[in-house]
């Protein structure tokens, strides 16, 4: 690995370009033997942990993180890419097309979750509820946690 930041023909990286620059890599460093779904589910959780620092005390943060420093926003970056190529690197040791298994798994949200039934404008006059009412209905479809469910896109 060259620690190039970028693509060489400038196009987009896709998830299976960085799947083979992780296979290349620790193949290169001889980790290979250390990446079993386990070890690999334990470092992507400790990562999650380190990205969920960058936002802690930070209170609500509006898109686009306009208050942030740059070199924040540059933490943040390599946080977010640690979660993602441990991401990959487990689906990989798996056996699991992450990019497949993503499409379908939103195609199932699509079913679960139809617009009609979130969009006040394609709903019947006689079936609309009121603001109070939607508040209810959004109340009664979290779960335990408080976490919508409709939110696992």
């Amino acid at each position: 690995m060259t620690g190039e930041v970028t693509k060489e023909d400038g196009g987009f990286v896709s998830l299976e370009d960085l799947r083979q620059k992780m296979v290349d890599f620790a193949k290169e460093r001889d980790w290979e033997k250390y990446h079993s779904p386990r070890n690999l589910l334990l470092a992507l959780v400790g990562e999650v942990g380190e990205l969920s620092e960058c936002f802690q005390w930070k209170g609500e943060v509006p898109k686009g993180l306009p208050d942030w420093k740059e070199e924040e926003k540059q933490h943040l970056g390599e946080e977010l890419s640690d979660v993602l190529l441990y991401l990959v690197q487990l689906s990989h040791y798996c056996g699991i097309d992450l990019g497949k298994a993503a499409l379908r798994k939103v195609h199932l949200n699509a079913i679960k979750h139809p617009v009609n039934r979130y969009i006040k404008s394609n709903i019947p006059e006689e079936n609309k509820k009121s603001d109070d009412d939607a508040k209810i209905t959004n109340q009664d479809n979290n779960n335990s946690n408080g976490m919508a469910e409709n939110l696992e896109v």
